[in-house]
């Protein structure tokens, strides 16, 4: 029996990101980063809602699909070019993941609605889009915050850091909370909360 259409389309969101040049150690072995980060958000997703529709896990599956084809540096090292390249990759992302879709036959409400998700336009009155953010955040926060916080001026980190917590769900904050970061990484976590408005 052939694959269902979920199962063709994650596989093919997938087999791009599998393309990254990119890599990253996971468990002692090399792997195009932005498989590894499709399928933690994917993970996340499913570990907070088990029953997650398709759309949702469409969209998490496909939120960063091929980014490194748009590298940072094709825009100005300025908050205009930083927002400029973001725009730039959700649009991309969309667009991808919709062809992907229509490949593999479906309709065009269904990819509607992944649109909706991925471009995060309800945040704040939808709650997969809500569902999504909270994910977003989770992985950044476990997987990528520790790094960044290295590498950024600590005002810069302290507003990233309350950018994030502003965007989540209570009960992400929780899981937030408990996630095993480095004292020092909880600690800049714990003071830009306090520091916040």
């Amino acid at each position: 029996m052939p694959p269902d259409r979920l199962t063709q389309l994650l596989a093919k969101i997938d087999a791009l990101n599998s393309e990254d040049p990119t890599t990253e150690i996971v468990d002692g072995a090399a792997r195009p980063r932005e498989l590894v980060y499709a399928e933690r958000l994917s993970a996340w997703v499913l570990r907070w809602h088990p029953e997650a529709s398709e759309a949702l896990r469409i969209a998490a599956r496909g939120q960063h699909v091929r980014r490194w084809t748009i590298p940072r540096d094709r825009y100005e090292r300025t908050r205009r070019g930083y927002l400029r390249w973001r725009e730039t990759l959700k649009a991309f992302h969309v667009q991808e993941v919709a062809r992907l879709m229509e490949e593999v036959g479906y309709p065009g409400a269904m990819i509607e609605r992944v649109k909706v998700l991925m471009s995060k336009r309800a945040l704040g009155t939808d709650a997969e889009t809500q569902t999504l953010e909270d994910a977003l955040c989770l992985v950044f926060l476990e997987t990528q915050y520790a790094d960044l916080r290295r590498r950024t001026p600590e005002p810069a980190m302290r507003q990233v850091l309350r950018k994030t917590w502003a965007k989540m769900s209570e009960p992400a904050r929780a899981a937030a909370r408990a996630l095993p970061l480095g004292e020092a990484d909880r600690r800049a976590l714990e003071q830009a909360l306090l520091e916040s408005p």
